[in-house]
């Protein structure tokens, strides 16, 4: 039977439950949801000693099918202040999930700042005292950790940003080469981490056995299939050569990869950052492709290395480069990489975090292009200055600070890297969204600057991807014919725990997430009133195509009305 171990910080006390039975087939998101749903207030301070961290890996975690091993962490934001998801890959959720484990809770608060690790092995859950690691920077704590358990534990921890709560601080997940880099970095996550207590999670699974499958055959099968779809399909042929930055070139001609702090405009130099010019540079260099969780068949993570030939960052994706680059004015390959690896450092979201200081230089603190008052900005975060920490709360906090009355945020998060106006289907998510400003919550770029269609879009993509991150799935490896996935979600379900789902049950399972998800934010009183994008989106023409975001209000408020279709 899988269980949930459930962490009282106020008690420093370790108990283990059975999983509920109507939380057998929820993994993920959708359990998060469900938990924080029925122990939550709605109204709970996010900080708080009543809301609660949840880490479930997906239904398939442990099974090792490929890029089925994606954890999730869920609680009420301090950011958006909204019920929140954010998700990641790297090693950790196959590893909890071999350890029979469904789900983590932690909850309470300690009475004191002294940090703590939680050690989790096939044993024994324990608390672990370590004042020692305080304030120290996740690349030093993951070293320290594995030293002291072995260089084959998987690591969540979060960086001083997490231990100050600053609300664009992420929590940080281990790879495969035993590094933080992968990160679920919306929402501020790794605020609520930092204020109960816990520093790292340590994930002792050496003894531990793959999960146990009902019907092996049919599973191999279903995975066999999967993997051939996926070498077959030119999305995942072209991330597995450049990664997320193979489709900079396309996204800045459309005029949605931001620009100049969402002004938009041609910014010099920005082939630089290409997806084919990285990879060369890359791999002059003696950089690599790799998966950062075992069975990854797309292998899209660009491990980046630095002039001198050593490692410098994991991965450089396309968000990153957007937001800390030519959102900034920044097309300086190495210095973005040298920015990605501080955040990283510091456990810190690129998206808020580059949106933020793209606010300080909408203000005229420092010009945009400055790369070196960039970097000088996200080390006052760690330092915990002023500007450090103004920054370190994120774009609509600092847009504040300043006085600015053009904030590119939805639900008090920072808008990504795909303008709105230029990908309308992925404006209409950032607005109903129960995860704010999110595009892995559903981005569609079908016809983008065209007004029909969008919302129909819009809300397909969505329950998709509350099925896909409920079950770990990574969205980077969802073919172009992507329905086909929830066929495929329902039979490595039923090859695992011996169910009979078909794939109008995973469908009902997006829509029953997106239906909690809801639920608790209406009871935090978020009302239709809030499903609005900055104004300047409907206003301001985006370059190059001259497009605005106008969908019409009444549209996009009525996307969640009807959940009884499909």
């Amino acid at each position: 039977m899988e269980k949930i171990i459930r962490i009282d910080m106020t008690e420093r006390k370790v108990t283990t439950d059975a999983t509920p039975a109507d939380c057998r087939l929820l993994g993920g998101r959708g359990l998060s949801a469900r938990i924080l749903n029925r122990e939550v207030p709605a109204i709970a301070h996010p900080l708080g000693s009543e809301n609660k961290l949840i880490v479930a890996p997906g239904l398939l975690a442990g099974t090792m099918a490929p890029s089925f091993g994606r954890i999730s962490f869920g609680a009420k934001s301090p950011l958006t202040h909204t019920i929140k998801e954010s998700n990641a890959g790297g090693t950790a959720a196959q590893k909890i999930d071999r350890l029979g484990i469904k789900a983590i809770i932690i909850q309470g608060k300690p009475k004191d700042d002294q940090g703590h690790i939680l050690v989790i092995g096939p044993k024994e859950t324990k608390l672990i005292p370590v004042p020692e690691l305080s304030g120290k920077m996740n690349y030093e704590v993951v070293s320290l950790l594995k030293g002291r358990y072995g260089k084959d534990i998987g690591v969540i921890s979060i960086g001083p940003a997490g231990e100050a709560r600053m609300t664009a601080s992420t929590i940080a997940v281990t790879d495969q080469d035993g590094r933080p880099s992968r990160h679920a970095a919306r929402g501020g996550l790794g605020a609520v981490m930092g204020s109960k207590g816990i520093k790292a999670i340590v994930i002792n699974a050496e003894e531990a056995k793959v999960p146990k499958l009902k019907d092996r055959e049919a599973f191999k099968e279903t995975v066999k299939r999967l993997i051939e779809t996926l070498r077959q399909d030119k999305g995942p042929q072209s991330l597995s050569r450049f990664g997320t930055p193979g489709g900079i070139k396309h996204l800045s001609q459309l005029g949605s990869m931001p620009s100049w702090n969402y002004h938009g405009g041609a910014v010099e130099g920005i082939e630089n950052l290409y997806g084919d010019r990285i990879a060369q540079v890359n791999q002059d260099r003696g950089g690599r492709m790799h998966g950062c969780m075992p069975g990854c068949v797309v292998k899209c993570s660009i491990v980046f290395h630095g002039e001198d030939g050593t490692h410098l960052s994991s991965a450089l994706e396309y968000e990153t480069l957007a937001m800390l680059g030519t959102n900034l004015g920044i097309t300086n390959l190495d210095a973005i990489a040298h920015m990605d690896r501080m955040c990283d450092e510091l456990g810190v979201d690129t998206i808020e975090v580059g949106s933020a200081i793209a606010q300080v230089m909408e203000a005229g603190a420092i010009p945009f292009g400055d790369e070196q008052r960039v970097l000088e900005i996200l080390k006052a975060i760690g330092e915990g200055t002023l500007l450090g920490r103004v920054v370190g709360q994120g774009a609509a906090f600092t847009a504040h600070y300043f006085g600015l009355d053009r904030v590119p945020t939805a639900k008090g998060q920072a808008i990504p890297a795909h303008d709105p106006r230029a990908c309308k289907a992925a404006g209409v998510t950032y607005c109903v969204s129960p995860m704010g400003a999110d595009h892995t919550a559903g981005i569609d770029y079908g016809d983008p600057f065209s007004k029909e269609g969008q919302v129909k879009r819009s809300r397909e993509k969505q329950v998709l991807m509350a099925a896909n991150d409920s079950v770990g799935y990574c969205f980077l490896a969802i073919p172009s014919n992507w329905s086909l996935m929830y066929e495929v979600f329902a039979n490595l379900i039923n090859a695992r725990y011996g169910t009979d789902l078909k794939a109008d049950d995973i469908t009902d399972m997006g829509l029953a997430t997106l239906r909690e998800e809801l639920a608790f934010n209406r009871s935090a009183g978020w009302t239709d009133v809030y499903n609005r994008l900055p104004a300047f989106m409907k206003t301001e023409k985006l370059p190059p195509h001259d497009v605005v975001f106008d969908i019409p209000q009444d549209e996009v408020d009525a996307l969640f009305e009807d959940f009884s279709g499909r």
